[in-house]
């Protein structure tokens, strides 16, 4: 039987900003979805030590006022959070996210700034399994145009988001995407003929439904082991992109007249190099300290 037809469980944060070392969660959802049974969600809100930037407030709706008002302390929500997936993970039960390696780096760091076991400890080996859904979309179409963010990718393959930003339909709708992405490789090795079609306006539509195909031959581990390599390829992919973009920028400081013209390319320039510098090409949990 497929893995998606068995218990799957979901992980997604809110969080107080992009730095998974610096910022906090202000928000976690940890969903157990069992076929045939109702979805068990754990909801917490953080009461954060640090003031909420107006700018993530805009996006998840969560002030600093509101979560300090109504949320629980930070060490209580990571212990309930961390002990929740440990049990998930102990009985093999796959945990899925959208771009994993930042929510379950962030809850690392959160645990370690807590004095608090962190997944790795509490499991006495690797986290794992893990399925992230942008990664694996990534992979298996990766010409596709446009944006991937969840809400996106949500339309996409036609699964329900209503509230985006939200850690709780956030994290179930990671789920949804995940269940289409291994339905959809289950189908094309069943009938390819039907995932073909499905592609038809794209240029090469049998090259997805050998991906889909590829993927749908996966077991649980080893759809773990090659999402660490894929995600690897992804980031130096990435790193490759942004430093292409420097050295263009550079050949346009060099070409420039007006010295203000050619200090802006060279700004630009060095921070796409630090970008670049900064990819970690670990997954799902970057190394404490800064290791890549």
């Amino acid at each position: 039987m497929s893995w998606h037809l068995s218990n799957l469980s979901a992980f997604d944060v809110e969080s107080s900003g992009v730095s998974v070392d610096d910022d906090r969660i202000v928000s976690a959802t940890v969903a157990h979805v069992r076929p045939g049974e109702q979805t068990e969600v754990a909801s917490h809100l953080i009461a954060v030590d640090v003031d909420i930037p107006a700018q993530a407030a805009e996006v998840h709706g969560i002030t600093t006022e509101y979560a300090r008002a109504n949320g629980k302390p930070a060490a209580e929500v990571l212990e309930l959070v961390a002990a929740h997936l440990t049990e998930l993970q102990a009985n093999g039960i796959p945990v899925i996210a959208m771009n994993a390696s930042f929510d379950l780096t962030m809850l690392d760091r959160e645990l370690r700034r807590h004095g608090l076991p962190t997944l790795e400890a509490r499991l006495g080996r690797p986290v794992g399994p893990i399925v992230d859904v942008l990664l694996i979309d990534k992979h298996i179409d990766r010409f596709r145009k446009g944006s991937r963010r969840l809400v996106d990718m949500a339309a996409h393959y036609a699964v329900k988001l209503d509230d985006a930003h939200n850690a709780t339909e956030d994290a179930l709708a990671a789920a949804r995407i995940a269940y289409r992405l291994a339905q959809r490789g289950a189908l094309a090795l069943a009938h390819p003929e039907q995932v073909a079609e499905m592609y038809r306006d794209r240029r090469y539509p049998m090259e997805l439904v050998r991906n889909f195909q590829a993927f749908g031959r996966l077991s649980l581990v080893e759809l773990h082991a090659a999402q660490v390599g894929w995600a690897a390829e992804q980031a130096e992919g990435l790193a490759r992109f942004w430093l292409r973009q420097a050295n263009d920028l550079q050949h346009q400081a060099e070409r420039a007249s007006d010295d203000a013209e050619r200090e802006t390319a060279l700004a630009d320039a060095e921070e796409l190099r630090q970008r670049a510098d900064g990819v970690s090409t670990e997954w799902p949990v970057r190394s404490f300290g800064g290791a890549r």
